[in-house]
């Protein structure tokens, strides 16, 4: 039996085995997929869940089996309360641990990776995405209230925390509302992106040394920036949402050597996916001029630093997306997994597509379908991109 088996087999007994007075939340299981066997096991898709609700949920995909399981948590650890919280928003795996950012309800949720029980958690204020290094976690957090405001003044700050004991352990203030952040070459870099402070938005990356943990420099980039993906040549990318009227999305290109911005490629991007030589993006960019969103999506050459191609879905199921707010590509078999947040109130759908950008299959999903993180089995895959969402 494959361990993705074992983890549907502990889903069910968790699912029927608590205790009478305690309502059981049961998954739910459909197949998909046809099994496939690399050192990719499947993937684990946090739904961010409607602000105020409590409606984070998580789901499963096992790729040895094809099957989709939906509401693994509650499933899993029927008793905690508000289940896994308010929005979902990040999702990462450490060390044999699941980590979920659960933004609204301030705290990082941890599990266990193969069979998604509870282990603890980690309270952290309006925190937003998590990186980690060296037996630690590194945590965004926003610091204030969830607020639109001007005249906001809380600097953000990043966390750290021990992974062991999962205590925070230090802090280092940013700039405004801090997004992605990721680790390269003993630095970690930081997205401020201002989000509250409409219309002055954050414009700079900031660069923390690792060893003492301080700040040391901020690199003007542009306005509400928000994704940080490195690449195996050392370029960081760096997404900005832009202001929504005059100052159009973008993506830049950041030399971690120097920590100079070296390329700026002209195209928007709400999303990116980096494997191998190539990024895979989409962008949904709203503008408060047209009151509409832009869709568009793209394959970059990371060598080049070059639009290729204006989509990666070539037998016009796009058409059939809504809104595009998850991206994923499996780095073995190359499958493209994009998801729909639809009106954002009601379940989501999650498609696959081939390497060669044609529909496969799709599933319904929780509400706000974000966030992935791959596990995987064998080691023919490094463990760094293997146990990491977003690559």
């Amino acid at each position: 039996m494959s361990r993705n088996s074992v983890f549907l087999v502990f889903l069910l007994l968790a699912a029927t085995s608590c205790r009478e007075e305690v309502e059981v939340f049961r998954p739910e299981t459909e197949q998909v997929g046809q099994p496939e066997y690399t050192s990719v096991d499947g993937f684990f898709l946090l739904n961010e869940g409607n602000m105020g609700s409590n409606k984070a949920t998580l789901d499963y995909y096992d790729c040895t089996t094809g099957l989709y399981t939906r509401n693994v948590y509650g499933a899993v650890n029927p008793t905690v309360p508000k289940e896994l919280g308010d929005v979902g928003n990040d999702l990462k795996i450490y060390g044999g641990r699941l980590y979920a950012v659960i933004n609204c309800s301030g705290k990082v949720e941890v599990m266990d990776a193969r069979t998604a029980r509870r282990i603890g958690q980690v309270d952290i204020p309006n925190c937003r995405y998590i990186a980690f290094n060296g037996g630690h976690a590194y945590v965004t957090s926003y610091a204030g209230p969830v607020e639109i405001n001007p005249d906001y003044r809380q600097k953000g700050y990043v966390a750290k925390v021990d992974t062991a004991t999962l205590r925070v352990v230090a802090t280092c203030e940013v700039g405004f509302q801090p997004d992605e952040l990721e680790v390269v070459g003993g630095k970690l870099y930081v997205a401020n992106s201002g989000g509250y402070m409409v219309p002055s938005y954050e414009n700079t990356v900031s660069v923390i040394d690792l060893e003492t943990f301080t700040e040391t420099k901020r690199i003007p980039v542009a306005p509400n920036l928000h994704r940080l993906r490195a690449d195996r040549y050392g370029t960081l990318w760096v997404s900005s949402r832009g202001d929504y009227r005059t100052v159009p999305s973008n993506l830049f290109c950041i030399d971690t050597r120097t920590d100079v911005v070296t390329d700026t490629l002209g195209t928007a991007c709400s999303n990116l996916c980096v494997v191998g030589d190539s990024i895979y993006l989409y962008s949904t960019e709203w503008s408060y001029v047209t009151m509409d969103n832009a869709v568009t999506y793209g394959v970059v050459d990371v060598r080049t630093k070059s639009l290729v191609t204006d989509r990666f879905i070539t037998d016009g199921t796009e058409a059939e997306i809504k809104m595009p707010y998850g991206l994923m590509v499996n780095p073995v078999t190359r499958d493209i997994y994009v998801t729909d947040a639809r009106n954002y109130v009601s379940p989501g759908t999650l498609y696959c597509f081939g390497a060669d950008g044609r529909y496969k299959w799709s599933v319904r999903t929780g509400d706000i379908p974000a966030h992935f993180a791959l596990v995987g089995q064998r080691k023919t895959v490094s463990p760094s991109r293997m146990l990491n969402a977003d690559f």
